[in-house]
């Protein structure tokens, strides 16, 4: 095999590699969410099977080139099937029970450890025919296998995060990387006597093409951010992201809010605020929010920072209410945001980078941006709160989801009663999950007390704890 070829061959397995990575975090997030604790079990699963796989394949390396190279065969064509494999095999285990941290950690073991593993496995054996294809040059070529390795996990980061999972979705992009594994096979040639046979390898190119064509999405709608599904029941069309329902809408079409925690901050903002007030939305969801805002006062105007363009094409797909107000409203983007003259301004952002660059001033600000069954670790911290406060001139309204009295909740109280002179927060019906929506509302003036006690909505105690700051912030549900 020629020098070039082997370091080929070595560039392609080490992108495989990481794009199984990236891919992998993202299958994860619709059973167990995208969070610090998530996105670090993955790394340390998959770095954990590219090294036993390393050591294993320095072993295989040492025996005779025939025998070696029937092995590393092998090794792909099992590297292909469970690649392919990993988003079947994720939903199985899910659905046998796997639940919490523990289940987490024990389904990204058994997922996506094997597959690491036997990717991984070749490389001993390709850097050894790299350094004996080039005598006398056995430092360079070292170094060159090194650059190759470093420079394929580059690209397949970049292959994962810019095109495959935003164009084809998690499911292809599994069923791609074992086609590409089962592609290598072409390059390695072993002997007949070690090497899988040809039934085996038939039925894996045959398992990766229904799995990747027939196999269909896990997801309705996916993007790189969100995995999308809109159902109907309950006379409510709703919107999931992550299998966290985000929106609701009532099939009648009588504009009435669906979700309780919705009316809540409604409730609120409609005592809080004058005739004519200007809200900044950090996420956007189904845009049901800033619809009754401007619905119920055609004064107003509002402001909605969504990061992910998709879900606002599923609203003006799905939503019929929120879409017609989408459009009423004329919205305009430009390169510094929206149109200040739009009586409803999108822009595709994230929430943070939003703040950090607007110049523009409101009169209240409502967080209630989620990823998966979260509020991103970003937006909940003293100094997203600060940024607020320094934009915002009336109210701040905030929705969580966690356990009562959890640590989000804890955090975040513990920021707003640090940043504001009142907070009242009220905590909604624990579902079976054993969380809840937390709502709280932070200004600079006393606020007015209500009667939201509408869907089981009642005061809440939280305990004191620290402020999250950007240094040390919140990690996700345990």
């Amino acid at each position: 095999m020629r020098f070039w070829t082997i370091i080929a061959l070595i560039l392609v397995l080490s992108a495989l590699g990481l794009t199984y990575e990236i891919a992998a975090g993202r299958v994860l997030a619709p059973y167990f969410g995208t969070s610090l604790l998530t996105w670090t079990a993955v790394i340390a699963v998959v770095l954990a099977g590219f090294s036993v796989g390393s050591a294993w394949g320095g072993f295989i390396a040492e025996r005779e080139r025939a025998t070696a190279a029937s092995n590393v065969r092998t090794a792909l064509v099992a590297t292909a099937v469970l690649m392919a494999l990993s988003p079947t095999l994720l939903a199985v285990i899910h659905g046998s029970g796997a639940r919490g941290t523990g289940g987490m950690l024990v389904t990204v073991v058994l997922t996506f450890f094997p597959a690491s593993v036997a990717v991984t496995l070749p490389s001993p054996f390709l850097a050894k025919l790299a350094v004996e294809a080039r005598p006398g040059r056995e430092g360079s070529s070292l170094g060159i296998v090194l650059s190759a390795g470093s420079v394929g996990a580059i690209f397949g980061a970049i292959l994962a995060g810019f095109v495959t999972l935003p164009l084809i979705g998690s499911t292809a992009t599994f069923a791609g990387c074992g086609t590409v594994a089962l592609i290598c096979l072409l390059f390695i040639r072993g002997s007949k006597a070690g090497d899988p046979p040809g039934g085996i390898i038939a039925g894996a190119v045959a398992f990766i093409a229904v799995t990747g064509i027939w196999g269909g999405s896990t997801c309705m709608y996916e993007s790189g951010l969100s995995c999308i599904h809109v159902t109907e029941e309950r006379g409510e069309v709703r919107m999931y992201s992550d299998r966290t329902l985000q929106a609701a809408e009532p099939l009648d079409g009588n504009g009435d809010l669906a979700l309780s925690y919705t009316r809540w901050l409604w409730a609120r903002m409609d005592a809080d605020l004058g005739p004519a007030p200007s809200v900044l939305f950090i996420g956007g969801g189904g845009y049901t929010l800033p619809t009754k805002l401007l619905q119920s006062r055609p004064a107003a105007q509002a402001v909605a920072v969504e990061i992910d363009p998709l879900i606002t094409r599923v609203v003006q797909r799905n939503l019929p209410n929120a879409a017609a107000m989408i459009e009423r409203a004329g919205y305009k983007l430009t390169r510094a945001g929206p149109d200040v003259d739009a009586r409803l301004g999108i822009v595709h952002a994230d929430g943070r980078v939003y703040l950090n660059e607007t110049d523009r001033r409101f009169d209240a600000a409502v967080l209630d941006a989620f990823s998966s069954g979260s509020v991103p670790a970003h937006l909940v911290t003293i100094e997203t709160v600060e940024r607020l406060r320094e934009i915002t001139d009336g109210p701040v309204y905030v929705n969580l989801i966690d356990r009562p009295d959890g640590p989000l909740a804890r955090g975040v109280y513990a920021i707003l009663g640090a940043t504001y002179p009142f907070v009242v927060v009220e905590q909604g019906p624990v579902g079976a999950t054993g969380r809840a929506n937390i709502l709280l509302a932070a200004s600079h003036t006393p606020l007015e007390t209500l009667d939201t006690g509408l869907d089981g909505y009642a005061p809440t105690a939280i305990s004191p704890a620290r402020a999250f700051t950007d240094d040390r912030g919140w990690v996700g549900h345990r």
